[in-house]
């Protein structure tokens, strides 16, 4: 079944329908897979969440009362969830008093429609909300693709609404946090800068360390409303010792070991500490330099950190020196 559906992804948009009434099931499913949408329901409220997690739908269809858990709790679970937040959620409910009304949009929904359903409507609002959604799952499908993980952070109260597998396991690595908790560090970050970003101005990115392994943050883009300081993507992407002296040696066609060695020059270490760290003597060291020199066109190890350091920020741009 996750073989068929997971080509069905590639194909089309999958929407959850949930709905304790078969009536309404039937017609939502006969107009939605007509439409061109791969369409899973589900009847009950613990039925909803396991499908909701495990198929990650574009888009979910709540019925708003539904015996056991209702739509409006269903709704409050996949928001507390890093792995279901960021599916947009339409109630649909018999419900027209402003009261239920609005606790279905408290509880997380950015829509609703009103029973009896009609399906060109909810075909409509569908499309209003999914492109959002669309736009945002591109993003960061293009993001994956080159190798950056990213999260979504929500800045009035430090929340982690999305995250990719990658992230996760960075967020692990380096702060021991999982969701929905984004690590302190990155909210206070966030929070600090919220200023300069609402103004388009990228802000410092915040480094951390583990080891050789660097892992950078940088904002992306707010995603969501701007009250409360809104959500933020986030992109990370790790960096190690080893990368950084492997594309220097492709970049001035130097040895492993000059590579090495130019590497911690522009760290600032003296000869004796760069032979200590890579095992060899001060001297033996001194003449890898005087090749590097020779290669880079440079007599000072000034020049040649100057020109390693511009060479290696044009690679990676978050290298700190």
């Amino acid at each position: 079944m996750s073989a068929v559906l997971n080509f069905e992804r590639s194909t089309s948009e999958v929407v959850l329908i949930v709905d304790d009434v078969p009536d309404n099931l039937s017609v939502l499913h006969d107009a939605l897979d007509e439409s061109g949408y791969t369409v899973l329901v589900a009847t009950g409220g613990e039925a909803a969440l396991q499908r909701a997690s495990q198929a990650l739908p574009d888009i979910v269809l709540l019925d708003a009362m539904m015996p056991g858990i209702d739509g409006f709790e269903v709704a409050k679970r996949l928001k507390a969830s890093a792995l279901t937040a960021h599916i947009p959620i339409i109630f649909m409910t018999g419900l027209t008093e402003t009261e239920h009304l609005v606790a279905a949009l408290e509880a997380g929904g950015v829509d609703y429609v009103t029973k009896p359903i009609k399906p060109k409507e909810v075909l409509a609002r569908m499309g209003v909300h999914m492109q959002g959604a669309r736009q945002a799952r591109q993003t960061r499908n293009a993001l994956d693709a080159f190798g950056y993980a990213s999260i979504t952070v929500r800045a009035s109260d430090g929340k982690l609404m999305w995250q990719t597998p990658l992230a996760r396991e960075l967020l692990m690595a380096y702060y021991g946090t999982t969701a929905p908790a984004a690590p302190e560090a990155v909210v206070a970050w966030l929070r600090r800068h919220l200023k300069e970003a609402e103004q388009q101005i990228e802000p410092p990115r915040l480094t951390a360390q583990l080891g050789a392994r660097r892992l950078t943050f940088r904002l992306h883009q707010q995603t969501g409303d701007s009250e409360g300081g809104g959500d933020w993507l986030i992109v990370m992407r790790e960096e190690s010792d080893a990368q950084v002296i492997e594309a220097m040696s492709l970049s001035f066609k130097l040895t492993a070991r000059e590579a090495e060695v130019l590497y911690w020059v522009v760290k600032g270490k003296i000869n004796r500490d760069i032979g200590d760290i890579v095992g060899s003597s001060p001297a033996t060291v001194k003449k890898h330099l005087e090749r590097v020199f020779a290669k880079l066109g440079v007599e000072t190890r000034t020049a040649a950190a100057g020109m390693a350091m511009t060479r290696i920020r044009q690679l990676h741009p978050q290298f700190e020196g």
